[in-house]
């Protein structure tokens, strides 16, 4: 019962750090004008660079677009990774 409860918890916190990395990517795909594909590189590119975890990087995104607060080195990596990202195409007007 004990691995049972071990591993429900696991799946749960699985499943939240899943949403939190699907609202970065929205977030970033639609400040940024990028595909969610685009997004989805780009935070992957900043775990990389400096060494977060996709999953924290991912919050630090979610609770930059509410409090406009961001480490530095993650919003420099942001901003060099986004500058090489084609922007998606205008809606036709």
């Amino acid at each position: 019962m004990s691995e049972l409860r071990t591993e429900v918890g696991q799946l749960k916190h699985a499943v939240r750090a899943h949403a939190t990395v699907d609202q970065a990517i929205g977030a970033l795909a639609a400040i940024s004008n990028i595909r969610p594909e685009q997004a989805w590189d780009v935070l992957t590119e900043v775990s990389q660079h400096t060494n977060i975890k996709l999953r924290l990087v991912a919050e630090q995104v979610v609770e930059w677009t509410c409090d406009g607060e961001l480490a530095e080195e993650v919003r420099r990596e942001l901003q060099r990774s986004l500058a090489h990202q084609e922007p998606c195409a205008a809606p036709p007007s």
